[in-house]
């Protein structure tokens, strides 16, 4: 039976993160109170270890691996964030790490990963299961399968990124409304929803996803995980197009969870830009729905101290040159 993280494994994770992953800043003052009305607080995972949260997961999950598990190493599938996250922890303890990547994974995650020492085994996302290759793998070589979000130790890991919300928005004096997070699989979403209920039980948490691939806030309004189209027309949003919600995080998010939220590539594509003229700040597509579902009005922030997840910066330069370039 699938074990189900609690708060203390969310604790437990952050002192085996501590030395080892970043403390990211909780970014306030910026003119999007001014736009919004609203008090808007970023955390700025985008400078976390690989550019994203996951790196966070990925050491705590990796960490916990006895000396022969290690020396069998681990395999990992994912669009780019994850399989970064999972070949820095594994090249940082010495482990030898192999990823199964879409061949159209962003080529700037595909060669961030073979920087860090992994193995890549590419796929087609539209022809074959990136979960049987990997899974597959792992068996032929005895090695650890390392999930990017369905996992008690990756959720517990990707949850440190809400305890620290909710300690760096109670030393900055306020208390917290809302958390909006940036959503796939629902790992991130899991362990925040996790240390909210602890920490902030009042404020609602939100999911963000690309509006053709909004299967978390479809499966919270049915009760129930819902699968998107396989014909879904595709997205930008290369880290956030995970078929369906996970079995374990959904059993988390849905009891924790206030509601859903979609946005279009378009509301994306300015968000990015937003966060790159205005902030100055770098954000991937997939990073970058929370921020626009805010700019967007898509969850009514006038009056309210509100939380939004920047969950990854890993954008091609020519996409971010293009998106500045025309808009």
């Amino acid at each position: 039976m699938t074990r189900f993280p609690d708060f203390d494994d969310v604790r437990a994770a952050a002192r085996r993160l501590e030395g080892h992953a970043r403390r990211t800043p909780l970014l306030a003052d910026t003119p999007l109170d001014g736009l919004t009305g609203g008090r808007i607080l970023l955390k700025l995972e985008t400078l976390q270890h690989t550019g994203s949260f996951k790196f966070r997961g990925a050491w705590n999950r990796l960490v916990q691996l006895n000396a022969t598990e290690r020396a069998a190493g681990v395999v990992a599938f994912s669009s780019g964030n994850h399989a970064q996250g999972v070949a820095e922890a594994a090249r940082r303890l010495g482990i030898p790490a192999t990823i199964v990547m879409p061949s159209d994974a962003p080529r700037i995650k595909l060669q961030n990963t073979r920087n860090m020492g992994a193995a890549i085994v590419e796929y087609d996302r539209r022809r074959e299961s990136r979960e049987q290759i990997a899974a597959r793998l792992a068996a032929e070589r005895g090695a650890t399968l390392v999930p990017s979000y369905d996992d008690p130790d990756i959720i517990a890991g990707q949850g440190t990124t809400g305890l620290e919300i909710a300690e760096q928005a109670a030393e900055h004096g306020l208390m917290l409304d809302d958390v909006v997070v940036c959503c796939s699989g629902g790992g991130l979403t899991a362990g925040i929803a996790i240390a909210m209920a602890q920490l902030a039980p009042l404020a609602g948490v939100w999911t963000a996803e690309p509006a053709a691939y909004d299967d978390h806030r479809r499966s919270l309004a049915a009760g129930r995980r819902q699968r998107n189209e396989p014909d879904a027309p595709p997205s930008i949003c290369d880290a956030l197009l995970a078929p369906m919600p996970g079995e374990l995080t959904f059993a988390i998010n849905q009891p924790l969870l206030r509601g859903g939220l979609a946005v279009s590539d378009d509301e994306v594509q300015r968000a990015i830009v937003f966060a790159a003229r205005t902030l100055k700040l770098v954000v991937e597509p997939g990073g970058a729905v929370a921020l626009a579902a805010v700019l967007a009005g898509k969850l009514e922030v006038r009056g309210r101290t509100v939380a939004v997840t920047l969950s990854g910066g890993n954008i091609e330069d020519a996409l971010l040159t293009e998106l500045l370039t025309t808009n």
